[in-house]
């Protein structure tokens, strides 16, 4: 594998925007009222990373119910409003980015969210004007995260091989998906347990060590 390091491929949820807990929180409710009991810690443990589309597939699987048509907009909804009460960057992210673009260094998302979804979190950020035209979501692919579609996606249309990719996560899942795209992922541990994340080449808990861990790599 390459050791040069072309791109840096950010997940969004938890990674860029602080919106991990505020989005399973909404799920978990959302899911408890829909007849499936579920804490916030158990909504970041089987859903954290992955789309909506998944966690009804988990739950017919898994509990036996069918969620019914209009979960996703409901859930959506719902979300929306936390966003534009509550939603902040991660803590350090903006310092990481000015870092990384004074190398310089490419920079793109890669999220299970929808585009709307990452769209309204970069307009409340004030993230929008760093990724603009280098945004991607599970929309684009056939399939989401622990699938690599999402991340070969992102690299093909960067045109940037995926040995030279560095992949920055925060769920098992997305590390999954760097990993079978033949990417190096670092896994960021603010929500999710360090221990979950022990596939990445490395694991952090603050933003200011991603640039030095970026450089490490390459």
């Amino acid at each position: 594998m390459s050791s040069e390091v072309d791109l840096v491929i950010f997940d969004n949820d938890g990674v860029l925007v602080d919106s991990e807990l505020l989005a399973n929180h909404v799920l978990a409710d959302l899911l408890t009222e829909l007849g499936v009991p579920t804490t916030v810690e158990q909504s970041v443990a089987r859903y954290l990373g992955g789309t909506v589309a998944r966690v009804r597939t988990v739950v017919r699987d898994e509990r036996g119910v069918e969620l019914p048509a209009e979960f996703d907009d409901t859930y959506h909804r719902r979300l929306f409003a936390a966003f534009e009460a509550s939603l902040t960057p991660v803590p350090g992210v903006e310092a990481a980015l000015d870092a990384l673009a004074a190398v310089p260094l490419a920079t793109c998302v890669a999220s299970s969210g929808t585009h709307e979804r990452i769209a309204l979190a970069h307009r409340i950020t004030g993230l929008a004007r760093r990724f603009e035209g280098r945004v991607f979501s599970a929309e684009d692919v056939a399939h989401g995260k622990p699938s690599p579609d999402l991340f070969l996606h992102a690299a093909e249309r960067c045109d940037v091989d995926p040995a030279a990719c560095v992949v920055v996560e925060d769920s098992p899942l997305g590390v999954a998906a760097a990993r079978a795209a033949g990417m190096r992922v670092l896994g960021f541990a603010a929500v999710t347990p360090a221990s979950r994340l022990a596939d990445a080449d490395e694991v952090f808990t603050s933003m200011a060590a991603l640039p030095g861990l970026v450089a490490s790599l390459g």
